[in-house]
């Protein structure tokens, strides 16, 4: 069984997204281990990016503070090296297609590999270029994470068959942070999703209430969220871990 698929072995799981280096990756490593000391099932790592598409305000300040600090790729992954030694929860990368083509996609793949990544999210990536990188990923082991947005429609099923890890399935239209209400007929892609594949999804975008998340659990076979825990880090600083901790887990007494 693979680490990702673990995370989805004991009820609903709870994943925890967290940018490296905001303000500083030893902050980011206190944030990671409470998250996973009260019950964070997976976490997801942000690798910063000075064009993060996808994200809302909140991330996009989470990346400026943490490139403006100086956090590089190489310096992360001897951060996440260190922090393996300790953290044994399963752990992705959340970044951008750049970021892999400037590294250099076999290095930083085969990197992944060395220092325990156990999956890869690239929400720039379209599924019909996956192939740029999906070769690779399977040489060094690394789970290729699919996303499935509320406009993915009849491609759907076609994501869902060749899903791997997890399937993150896209709250709602636009970019990441907290919304009021999810309005996405969500059930009705999750009902294709199951119907094509048994790999484990998950829903993000938008989740930052502990009701919100019992919704989408209900729904699906997990929560993600990250703006909410990065609002934490925004507000508090170094002294944030104490704080998220004691929101994940809230966040998964929610969901069990």
């Amino acid at each position: 069984m693979s680490k990702i698929r673990a995370a989805f072995e004991n009820g609903k799981a709870f994943i925890a997204f967290i940018t490296c280096g905001d303000p500083d990756l030893e902050t980011t490593a206190a944030a990671v281990r409470a998250a996973v000391e009260n019950g964070a099932d997976l976490i997801e790592l942000g690798i910063p990016f000075s064009d993060p598409t996808a994200e809302g305000p909140v991330i996009q300040g989470a990346n400026l503070r943490a490139l403006n600090g100086g956090v590089t790729t190489e310096k992360i992954f001897t951060f996440v090296k260190e922090l393996r030694r300790d953290v044994k929860a399963p752990m992705v990368f959340m970044t951008y297609a750049n970021v892999v083509f400037s590294y250099g996609a076999d290095k930083f793949i085969s990197t992944c590999r060395d220092i325990d990544i156990d999956g890869l999210i690239l929400p720039d990536l379209p599924f019909e270029e996956k192939d740029e990188f999906l070769p690779l990923c399977h040489k060094y082991g690394v789970s290729l994470v699919s996303l499935i947005a509320p406009t993915s429609e009849k491609r759907v099923a076609m994501i869902a068959k060749e899903a791997e890890g997890f399937l993150y399935i896209v709250s709602s239209l636009g970019v990441t942070g907290a919304r009021s209400e999810i309005k996405t007929d969500l059930k009705s892609i999750v009902d294709v999703v199951r119907e094509n594949t048994d790999v484990p999804c998950a829903i993000g975008f938008g989740i930052s209430t502990p009701e919100q998340a019992k919704k989408m659990a209900e729904l699906s076979d997990g929560a993600i969220v990250g703006s909410a825990i990065i609002k934490l880090l925004e507000k508090y600083g170094k002294g944030a871990p104490k704080y998220i901790g004691e929101y994940v887990r809230c966040m998964k007494d929610a969901l069990r």
